[in-house]
């Protein structure tokens, strides 16, 4: 009985071994779409309130992604604030190609230094 068990054990070992070394080969690879901030542009003050809205179009290249991909991304902004902190923050927005409209609503006080893509989740690569 003593020869049965680490025979087992070694096949066992084995297996776990061969499986573990095919799963990268049956994973699907991640690609990350290209993603580009273009035409920002802010609109016209709105009464009573004194906003305007900030806009911009992010161009997807998702060439490398199979088709119809989407997925999530961050976007990085810097408001300037007249009379307090200024502040950086992320906001979340869905991509999908070849482009997708993004927009911020900002106070008669507050003003845009910088934006930035922050985060963009992976797609599956195509083939």
């Amino acid at each position: 009985m003593s020869d049965i068990v680490p025979s087992s054990l070694s096949i066992l070992l084995a297996a776990v071994l061969g499986a573990a070394s095919l799963m990268p080969a049956v994973a699907r690879q991640l690609c990350k779409p290209v993603l580009t901030i273009t035409q920002p542009h802010f609109s016209e003050w709105r009464l009573p309130k004194m906003e305007r809205t900030w806009t911009a179009v992010v161009s997807v290249d998702a060439s490398r992604c199979e088709a119809n991909s989407s997925g999530h991304f961050e976007v990085g902004f810097e408001r300037l604030i007249e009379n307090g902190v200024d502040i950086e923050f992320i906001q979340e927005f869905v991509w999908m190609g070849p482009s997708v409209k993004v927009g911020l609503d900002f106070w008669a006080n507050e003003a845009l230094a910088k934006t930035w893509i922050h985060k963009v989740t992976p797609c599956t690569c195509a083939k």
